[in-house]
């Protein structure tokens, strides 16, 4: 096969999967126009329309898609083979693509990567921190990080953390105007600070647990965010009631600016964990991330 027909079809590759010229060109390291041109040829080659474009977005027609299912993962696996040859250098290098949250990139990842990347100067480490269920296949991540009851029965998972435990608290000046409630379904009383998640469909239904039963609650308030530390902030300024794993709080509990409730509905539950697909070749890099993060 001529060197531009694989030119081409990674350049129809790499535009299928991030669904944009300008963001395909910008991974390629070329032009825009040029990676438009090497589509168009190579549709004009096939005789048959690969991708749909309209103003907006790119898809692969039904043509388009098989394609993608026959040589997509050749790409990947390539790829993966040149990764493994740095095995014959005197260090591992290589970049590492991890998908997670904020909250267990500040309290897990960076504290046990850290150390590994000043060991490897060449491994580098790109977090893309979401709040959705990003699909780590499609989107090219190594590994995403979720709680331990949201992960795919067919990626392999490791715990990397502790189990972890929800926190209700509010400040001491919220307290004195409202009287604490006794279950969760006096929240829908209350001023709450809520968080929306991407690919829940709307705001977090705030979630607690006692005697083997699950107590859903939906709650309202006047501030809603989608990070954390946002959340810990307002709380602190008496905007209402917060809800985010206990550790978030810890500092403020402990000098007394925020007051816990409802802490005997909030059990311990599975904490965080790593998760990557199980057909994939680990790279040296990416199989030192993990070490560190078993550790």
């Amino acid at each position: 096969m001529a060197r531009s027909n694989l030119n081409d079809l990674l350049a129809f590759v790499t535009v299928a999967r991030e669904g944009s010229f300008t963001r395909a060109a910008a991974q390629l390291g070329v032009t825009q126009s040029g990676v438009s041109q090497a589509v168009s040829g190579l549709e004009a080659r096939m005789q048959i329309r690969l991708l749909t474009r309209t103003t907006r977005s790119v898809a692969p027609t039904p043509a388009g898609e098989r394609l993608m299912r026959a040589i997509g993962h050749r790409f990947d696996e390539i790829e993966a083979e040149l990764d493994a040859i740095t095995e014959l250098r005197e260090k591992p290098a290589g970049t590492v693509r991890i998908t997670c949250g904020d909250h267990v990139l500040r309290t897990t990842l960076l504290p046990k990567l850290a150390p590994l990347m000043l060991q490897y100067p060449d491994i580098h480490i790109e977090f893309d921190v979401s709040y959705g269920l990003r699909n780590i296949v499609a989107d090219r991540f190594d590994a995403g990080v979720r709680m331990g009851e949201e992960i795919d029965k067919d990626m392999i998972a490791m715990p990397i953390g502790p189990r972890l435990r929800m926190a209700a608290v509010a400040s001491p000046a919220y307290w004195e105007k409202h009287p604490p409630p006794k279950t969760p379904r006096d929240l829908v009383a209350h001023r709450c600070i809520n968080i929306r998640f991407p690919t829940h469909g709307g705001l977090y239904a705030w979630e607690f647990e006692r005697a083997g039963r699950q107590h859903n609650v939906r709650v309202e308030g006047q501030v809603t965010f989608n990070a954390s530390h946002h959340i810990v902030a307002a709380a602190l300024e008496g905007l209402g009631i917060a809800y985010l794993p206990e550790d978030e709080f810890a500092p403020h509990l402990e000098s007394g600016e925020l007051v816990r409730v409802l802490a005997r509905w909030c059990p311990p539950f599975p904490g965080y964990h790593l998760y990557y697909p199980s057909r994939r070749q680990p790279s040296p890099a990416f199989r030192l991330v993990v070490d560190a993060l078993r550790a």
